[in-house]
C-alpha cells in the first residue's frame, strides 16, 4: 500500500504472507511450505522468540522436501556475536546452511546478511541458470551475478558463520 514498488512480488498467489505471532504461528499449524521467508523485527522484547533454536526447528519441521528457510541474520559489523549465535542454531538443525548478504542503506551499517538453510538444497550448486534467464523477469537488483556474488562473503563474516 505505501511503498508498492517493493512490494509487487507478494502479490503472487504462490506468496502466503502470514501476519501474526510468528513463533505462535509454526508452533500451530499443521500447513507445510516449499519456502519460509523469515523478515523478522530485531531480536528484542517480543522479537526474540524468532531467534531461538525452538522456531527455527519449528520452521524446518514445517518445509516440505526439498526446503528452504530463508531468514534475517543481521549486521556482522554491528552485531557480530548475534550473527554467530544464530549461525549457530541453524547448523544444529540444517545440514546445508550457507549465508548471503545485501547492500540495505536503510538498515544499520547497511550490510546485512541472510540465511539460507536447507537439507536438501544448495544455493549455488542447484541454482537453474538456465531456468532463470528463461523465465526472463524484468528485476532491477536480483540477476543471476547477483545470486551468486550474494554468497560471496568477506573474510571477517565467513569466519563468523563458520566458528563452532
Amino acid at each position: 500500500k505505501y511503498i508498492p514498488s517493493v512490494a509487487q512480488g507478494l502479490l503472487s498467489e504462490r506468496v502466503n504472507c502470514r501476519f501474526q505471532d510468528g513463533v505462535e504461528y509454526v508452533r500451530t499449524t499443521d500447513r507445510r511450505y516449499d519456502v519460509i521467508i523469515i523478515d523478522s523485527t530485531d531480536p528484542v522484547s517480543v522479537g526474540e522468540g524468532l531467534f531461538t533454536r525452538e522456531f527455527y526447528q519449528n520452521c524446518a519441521n514445517l518445509l516440505k522436501r526439498p526446503g528452504v528457510l530463508v531468514n534475517q541474520s543481521e549486521s556482522p559489523a554491528w552485531q557480530p556475536e548475534l550473527v554467530q549465535r544464530i549461525a549457530r542454531k541453524l547448523q544444529t538443525i540444517f545440514s546445508g546452511v550457507h549465508f548471503y548478504q545485501a547492500h540495505i542503506p536503510t538498515y544499520p551499517s547497511g550490510h546485512w546478511l541472510f540465511g539460507f538453510a536447507s537439507n536438501e538444497l544448495h544455493p549455488l550448486n542447484d541454482f537453474q541458470e538456465a531456468r532463470y534467464r528463461k523465465a526472463a523477469l524484468s528485476l532491477r537488483y536480483y540477476n543471476d551475478a547477483i545470486h551468486r556474488g550474494a554468497f560471496a562473503l568477506p573474510t571477517f563474516v565467513q569466519e563468523l558463520v563458520n566458528a563452532t
